[in-house]
């Protein structure tokens, strides 16, 4: 295959944490010229990282990729301003500061699109300058995202980003959707079936795997969550679910993350007395990650009830699958169907703290050969639809095309 030079565009990279990483390094090890143009690093901590500052540095290099960032507002304790100020800084600098960073021909331009959607802004731009195709890879849907966090309430400011979004992917040569459930929506925006294509998330796969004893596990049946702690995850859900099942003291909640809504859960788990019951053992690099799955009988994610939310797949279910471990939902949509397509566990609706802790209990009483069985169910329906190897070698064969 001939080798091509990729800009890529993304708020976030390297020496943060996102998929986008991965995704850089395989196709730079792949023999591609990659180039990635980003902003200071200071995710999820909200204050640029050690070594970082507004204008420094401008220019680095990670595994033979050239990365080019760009000043911004930092996300800080992230309350709304905050986090409107980090969204609009990046676009704005990244829009302005591009043409003088990136003067290199490219043969295409990648957006990873999570929140916000504004990213794909400076990379229209460029499109335009370069004459380049350009790839949209959409994380989160947006304006649809803005409501279903209760970001905004206001209709205007939702219109606003309604007519962003369309003019981004009208300027999109394609259109990447991680979930099959988005296509509506972007089709609503009048996009073609043909600019559309389903590109789902893999499992992260660090970059190193490091064997530890994860501390502080407590013994027993093991019910672990690994992630953002957020408003979207309704967390209300899981405590609920902990406090059901207060009288199997050998049922234990471990929680792995940090978030706006940690502190918030924390004082819940303190007001209901279940500090025997729920565990929070911070955030951990993704090298520990392996180590710490082994260490759980089944892995858990919800979400809220919203009809935006029952349209994506959180990336956490690509990695409970790849871990090879039974899995618990507490969600609706695409995201339960997975789970009980592969066979790997059992959902229940979304906030439905009864139906967890039924779903929580069914899985304590399986036999360890019954939860085996689960564990192998996901790791097979992970190998077959959700397989790094041939997703990426699908996204280079589009990519050459163009």
């Amino acid at each position: 295959m001939e080798k091509m030079k990729i800009l890529i565009v993304s708020q976030y990279f390297w020496p943060e944490s996102f998929k986008i990483n991965d995704l850089a390094c395989e196709l730079q090890k792949q023999g591609h010229e990659i180039t990635v143009l980003t902003g200071m690093p200071n995710y999820p901590e909200g204050q640029y990282f050690t070594g970082y500052s507004t204008f420094s540095p401008r220019t680095e290099t990670y595994n033979s990729i050239t990365i080019k960032r760009v000043p911004l507002v930092p996300r800080g304790n992230s309350n709304s301003l905050r986090l409107i100020l980090n969204y609009l800084s990046f676009a704005f600098t990244a829009s302005i500061l591009a043409p003088f960073y990136c003067k290199e021909k490219c043969d295409a331009i990648f957006v990873f699109q999570t929140s916000p959607v504004t990213v794909g802004i400076p990379a229209v731009l460029l499109k335009k300058l370069k004459k380049a195709k350009l790839f949209f890879w959409i994380q989160d849907l947006w304006p649809e995202t803005l409501l279903a966090t209760k970001a905004t309430k206001s209709k205007f400011i939702y219109k606003i980003f309604e007519k962003l979004s369309a003019w981004l992917y009208k300027n999109s040569d394609k259109i990447l959707i991680q979930c099959k459930g988005f296509a509506k929506s972007v089709k609503d925006k009048n996009i073609s079936d043909d600019k559309i294509a389903y590109f789902p998330n893999w499992a992260d796969v660090p970059s190193v795997t490091e064997t530890i004893t994860p501390e502080n596990m407590p013994e027993g049946f093991i019910v672990m969550f690994a992630g953002n702690l957020g408003t979207s995850q309704a967390l209300d859900t899981i405590v609920a679910a902990a406090e059901k099942l207060k009288t199997h003291s050998d049922i234990h909640f471990v929680i792995l993350g940090d978030g706006r809504q940690a502190e918030w859960m924390k004082k819940q788990v303190e007001n209901k007395s279940l500090q025997h019951q729920v565990h929070f053992l911070g955030r951990h690099p993704a090298s520990h990650m392996p180590a710490y799955f082994e260490c759980a009988d089944v892995l858990l994610v919800t979400l809220n009830r919203d009809p935006v939310f029952a349209l994506t797949i959180p990336s956490k279910i690509q990695a409970y699958l790849a871990a090879g471990k039974p899995i618990i939902g507490a969600l609706d949509g695409f995201a339960a169907d997975v789970i009980k397509e592969s066979n790997a566990g059992f959902s229940g609706d979304a906030e439905d703290a009864d139906a967890l802790a039924e779903n929580i209990l069914r899985c304590y009483n399986l036999s360890k050969t019954e939860l085996q069985q689960l564990g192998l169910n996901a790791k097979q329906y992970s190998d077959q639809e959700f397989n790094r190897e041939k997703l990426i070698r699908q996204l280079t064969e589009w990519l050459s095309k163009a």
